[in-house]
């Protein structure tokens, strides 16, 4: 099947409630807009650099978004145009883009990182680290960030009922964080693999790669 098969079939399952952002990593610009010409509008990168390329070559109508890693000495190449970042995992990160977006006078939203995943490998917070954070008075003074929401990683694994487990631990620090704190409003979970659980479970983003451009 196309990208544009792939898309419109994803798009046609998709509740109203639920944004796609199409994971165009290792992806030609071709590749990226043949999904742009059949409606896709965002895309998500995880190194800046690729990222950066792409911004400058593609339509500037395009949200990006970082869903990789983040390292605070890279923030600076990204900060005039990036549209959400996801997973960020330090207060030290939410420093730096702050100062970034600053120079740009731009306010730049985020996503908090949400350790679910048994792994050692899945990066993230502690939820006790995240309501830390967002009473911290230091936090309070970042004017040029927006805490928007959420992301998890579910564990790499066969096993359904453990990523549903994970997703619905998620949801539940994500309402319970909500109650709070009103710019809460992501929800960014699920991938090619497990997005339908996702889906059921409450999320309100999807990271989808694989199923739309096909296996890297």
């Amino acid at each position: 099947m196309s990208i544009a098969d792939n898309l419109q079939k994803i798009t046609t399952q998709l509740p109203d409630s639920v944004s796609l952002v199409a994971v165009s990593k290792t992806k030609p610009t071709t590749s990226i807009l043949e999904a742009y010409n059949n409606g896709q509008r965002i895309f998500g990168e995880n190194r800046i650099q690729e990222m950066v390329d792409k911004y400058d070559e593609l339509p500037k109508d395009i949200k990006w978004h970082m869903i990789g890693h983040l390292q605070r000495n890279k923030v600076k190449y990204m900060a005039h145009f990036v549209d959400l970042i996801h997973g960020v995992d330090s207060f030290k990160t939410l420093r730096e883009i702050n100062k970034q977006a600053k120079k740009h006078d731009r306010i730049i939203n985020c996503l908090l990182q949400v350790k679910i995943a048994e792994e050692e490998t899945k990066f993230g917070l502690e939820p006790s680290e995240i309501k830390d954070i967002l009473i911290d008075d230091n936090f309070k003074e970042l004017e040029n960030i927006t805490i928007v929401g959420l992301m998890g990683m579910a564990s790499f694994t066969s096993d359904d009922k453990q990523v549903r487990s994970e997703f619905k631990t998620l949801k539940t620090i994500f309402e319970e964080l909500r109650t709070q704190h009103y710019t809460l409003e992501t929800l960014s979970m699920g991938m090619s693999g497990d997005y339908n659980i996702a889906i059921e479970e409450g999320s309100t983003m999807i990271r989808v790669g694989s199923a739309i451009f096909g296996s890297r």
